[in-house]
């Protein structure tokens, strides 16, 4: 069953992360690569990113004519998508023991940043009835 992980932030999260130390942050980013490094390892990876600042982000709508409008990121937006896991495991359970791994990745002075991570199963097709 493949699963996505969804990491988000508010804005004073992410202003939270730039204020860590560099050796903070530097910390954190090797916990997440062992533990996708260990996902590789036992074949239940399929994809990760981060994502840039959401100060970058675009709200994007169709015109009647199928035409682009975008608009800038809202201040008034609670949270912010900040990377994503997709990965491939047997049951729920594990999906979300991986997700208690990703939050529980160290921040400034090892301290777990426990950072919510969303768990969402993808959508299973259903064979077509003939």
């Amino acid at each position: 069953m493949k699963y996505i992980l969804l990491m988000s932030s508010t804005w004073a999260g992410v202003a939270g992360y730039h204020t860590w130390a560099q050796s903070d942050r530097d910390h954190h980013m090797q916990v997440l690569g062992s533990i996708v490094k260990e996902l590789v390892d036992t074949g239940e990876f399929v994809a990760t990113q981060g994502l840039t600042e959401p100060s970058e982000a675009k709200v994007v709508r169709g015109l009647k004519e199928g035409l682009p409008v975008t608009d800038g990121i809202f201040p008034e937006s609670k949270e912010f998508l900040l990377g994503y896991w997709i990965i491939d495991v047997s049951a729920a359970e594990r999906a979300y023991a991986i997700a208690g791994r990703i939050s529980a990745a160290a921040g400034p002075g090892g301290i777990p940043t426990n950072m919510p991570i969303e768990v969402r199963q993808f959508v299973v097709a259903q064979p077509k009835a003939q």
